[in-house]
């Protein structure tokens, strides 16, 4: 949809549906975003402080000064181009996976044939994975990058197109690929051992007598890595749907002084998130929490996401295919259920 309408979500709910369905949208991205941002600036700093073995709070408020300078200072070209680099991070969550010596029968048994029950702690973990991986903040940022920042991909004719539905696939599965690991490494080491962790380095002190030194300090690498590539696109959707609603100049290839309000919305998000650590909220249960938020405002954004890509206003005479917006209508009635079952 970014694309081929050359906009963003946000931008394009507020021209086809008004304020009123724009601003609900708003609501539900930008009150994820500052929940999400807390959690991942805590499991950053927290990833940190394992590897330099220092105490993590000293480390949270240096740590979001630093990448609200990057956004600041750097272009959006430049941005993407250190994030690129910090994506190779996440190997970590692979490495440790292995290094947690797993029954590989038995967890590719379990990953296609899951043991489920109806209970509130089964139906809270389902909601948080969705929510964590479908959270609407993603595929805002997509038609950000692609409607916005991004040159055209219709320039050099549907070779544009088909590298963009290629990318997005791609993206898809190393997204899945990725938490499917950190599900195996934590699994096999403090699952199967019944252990409860409710910060990061009680994650670390319990993985390092049961999957060695490395799995620890290669799962607190992902954690760094998790943290430092989600905040700074979390910061910059934050200001672009506030932004949008208001008709404000945006953009993080423009200038600080050309785009006050913009800049101003993305440092005051990073400085809720400081108040929010603060609650001393432990960072396990401040990323779960966020993840549950994340799943239960995830619908409102896929409902109206769907709507715009199929609608030949928005689209022109390249709209979505039906059998994509019937997908994308299974996956909102699926969490939106488990959503309201979890609520429940």
């Amino acid at each position: 949809m970014g694309s081929v309408a050359r906009n963003d979500l946000q931008t394009l709910t507020l021209k086809r549906y008004g304020r009123g369905v724009a601003a609900i949208l708003l609501v539900s991205v930008v009150v994820v975003n500052v929940v999400t941002i807390a959690a991942d600036l805590q499991a950053g700093a927290a990833g940190i402080g394992l590897l330099a073995d220092v105490d993590s709070r000293w480390l949270v408020v240096p740590l979001g000064l630093a990448l609200v300078g990057l956004l600041l200072v750097g272009k959006y070209t430049q941005v993407v181009g250190v994030l690129r680099y910090l994506l190779l991070g996440f190997l970590g969550f692979g490495a440790a996976a292995f290094l947690a010596h797993p029954d590989w029968s038995h967890v590719f048994r379990s990953s296609l044939v899951p043991s489920l029950a109806l209970s509130r702690n089964v139906v809270g973990g389902g909601l948080a994975l969705l929510g964590t991986t479908l959270t609407s903040y993603v595929y805002v940022w997509e038609t950000i990058g692609r409607g916005v920042e991004q040159a055209p991909d219709e320039a050099d004719g549907g070779a544009g197109l088909a590298r963009a539905r290629i990318g997005a696939v791609i993206g898809a599965v190393l997204t899945a690929v990725i938490l499917w690991f950190m599900l195996v490494a934590s699994a096999a080491t403090l699952g199967q051992h019944h252990q409860t962790v409710t910060s990061a380095q009680e994650a670390a002190q319990a993985l390092r007598p049961l999957a060695g030194a490395q799995a620890a300090d290669l799962f607190a690498v992902g954690f760094i890595a998790s943290a430092v590539v989600a905040l700074p696109v979390l910061m910059s959707t934050t200001a672009y749907v506030v932004g949008a609603q208001f008709d404000w100049r945006r953009g993080l290839s423009e200038r600080v002084n050309h785009a006050r309000n913009f800049y101003g919305v993305l440092t005051a998000s990073i400085g809720l998130a400081f108040a929010v650590t603060l609650a001393k909220i432990r960072v396990i249960g401040m990323l779960v929490a966020a993840s549950v938020v994340g799943g239960l405002g995830t619908p409102i954004g896929l409902v109206i996401l769907v709507l715009l890509a199929r609608d030949h206003t928005v689209m022109g005479d390249k709209p979505i295919s039906r059998r994509l917006a019937v997908a994308g209508w299974t996956v909102a009635m699926v969490v939106g259920g488990l959503g309201l079952l979890f609520l429940i």
